[in-house]
């Protein structure tokens, strides 16, 4: 019998698992516990029953509708968790969860219109708020536009049928699809675009071109859950980064965080939620300068010594790490 691990308590038991697309997985989970959590949170799971491997995926499930907790993993090549779940977990596996975090949630939003935008996998906290909106929020006037690589990408195909959506497909668009990106055009086409709240998910550079194209058209309630997009290429220059023990040196984009660099060269750390909450990356800045985002687990006396959640930590220059 696997144990749980200080961060990730609840015993969740594999159900079955389905395949939503060539290479994306739902797994239906039981928890023989009440579970609470809201419409767009995420939890951590523990990797092989790991307490030092944590993986945050988003409860693509809906509290009140859904009859199962459900993970909806995207299987990424060298992914240490997607690879594990999405290959090795079968039916009638444990699985260990945190409890739920993130403030990306739509129950506490004031408001009867909203459009979600949703990009690739970005989609599993909008199919999770929009079942949510569908129940509790019946007059609710909610538009949705979920981007997808090609047809064949669409998560929760046969679902998105019993909800207005607009798809667009990058490649080999077929009927019912817009080919090509999300354009200003399209934003501008939703009616009352800039008196809704309007909340997105997907790969950063798809959330940071929504928010530009969203706030130039007027929308002033805007909402964006980071999600993990597989690191970046190593950088040849830039930021210079000394790691002390054991020797290395490597290079980060300006305008990277710590976190990134640290996994962009294969330099181990451990790495959850990525939003400055779990603690997890907690490492130790010998010399530089840099800002902060959060610090959110660490003591005043850590603080003072040097130590960062690196998911959080801003260089503004050269670093020398511990």
């Amino acid at each position: 019998m696997t144990m749980p691990t200080s961060q990730c308590p609840w015993r969740m038991q594999v159900h079955h698992i389905t395949q939503e697309t060539p290479d994306v997985w739902t797994l239906s989970l039981l928890c023989h516990d009440y579970y609470p959590y809201r419409a767009g949170q995420y939890a951590l799971v523990s990797i092989r029953n790991s307490a030092e491997t944590l993986r945050a995926y988003t409860l693509s499930s809906t509290p009140g509708v859904s009859e199962y907790l459900t993970l909806t993993i995207r299987r990424i090549d060298d992914g240490t968790g997607s690879q594990w779940l999405t290959n090795d977990v079968k039916r009638g596996d444990y699985l260990w969860l945190s409890g739920a975090q993130g403030e990306f949630t739509c129950d506490d939003k004031a408001t009867d219109r909203f459009l979600l935008l949703a990009g690739g996998c970005g989609v599993t906290p909008v199919m999770s708020m929009r079942r949510w909106l569908a129940k509790y929020r019946p007059q609710a006037d909610v538009q949705v536009i979920f981007n997808v690589r090609s047809p064949q990408d669409v998560i929760f195909a046969d679902e998105w049928r019993q909800y207005p959506v607009t798809l667009v497909a990058e490649n080999n668009a077929t009927d019912g699809f817009i080919a090509g990106r999300l354009t200003r055009e399209l934003l501008a086409g939703v009616p009352d675009l800039a008196s809704r709240t309007v909340m997105t998910c997907g790969p950063a550079p798809y959330m940071a071109m929504v928010e530009d194209e969203v706030k130039a058209l007027g929308v002033t309630q805007f909402y964006k859950e980071q999600f993990f997009t597989p690191v970046a290429e190593a950088a040849t220059s830039g930021l210079k980064f000394t790691k002390l023990q054991p020797a290395k040196t490597f290079f980060g984009r300006v305008g990277t965080t710590l976190l990134e660099a640290l996994e962009s060269n294969k330099v181990p750390v451990n790495a959850a939620c990525r939003a400055g909450v779990c603690g997890s990356c907690k490492t130790k800045v010998v010399s530089g300068n840099y800002t902060v985002s959060s610090t959110m687990t660490l003591t005043e006396q850590e603080i003072a010594s040097g130590y960062v959640l690196a998911c959080s930590c801003h260089p503004q220059g050269d670093l020398v790490l511990a």
